[in-house]
């Protein structure tokens, strides 16, 4: 299942109508820190195109919403989801400015690779060299 979160209901709420409308199950992945939307990995390249285009307009809907009640009393909650090789996935809290700031550049995929190579060196540490193959690759 592909993942895709967001940190305000509304944003999360108009991808999941695009989704339905094209005719994607959606599963709703809702958190306590998050909103988030599960869809299945075998769509058809074209359609996830379109899918990850429209996912990045709504992140920064998202951004927009979450940076206007930055400064609201209580409202300075964002945060990034871990996945644990328990197969369980939490929430790194993170400021909302500095995670916006970081979406400017990277996809929600290459976060989501840089959060999960992170997640992983902290599960299953390793003192080799990084000009050496990881244990087990040849």
């Amino acid at each position: 299942m592909l993942e895709f979160v967001f940190f305000d209901h509304r944003p999360r709420q108009q991808f999941a109508d695009f989704l339905r409308a094209r005719g994607i199950g959606v599963t709703d992945l809702d958190g306590d820190d998050a909103f988030g939307v599960g869809i299945p990995e075998d769509i058809d390249d074209d359609l996830m195109e379109d899918v990850e285009a429209y996912y990045d307009e709504m992140l920064q809907f998202d951004q927009q919403l979450v940076e206007a009640e930055a400064d609201a009393p209580g409202h300075h909650a964002a945060g990034v989801v871990l996945n644990l090789a328990s197969g369980e996935a939490v929430y790194a809290r993170v400021n909302p400015i500095l995670l916006g700031r970081i979406m400017e550049i990277l996809t929600p995929q290459e976060l989501g690779e840089l959060v999960n190579a992170i997640v992983d060196a902290v599960e299953h540490p390793s003192t080799a060299p990084l000009c050496q193959p990881p244990d087990g690759a040849d």
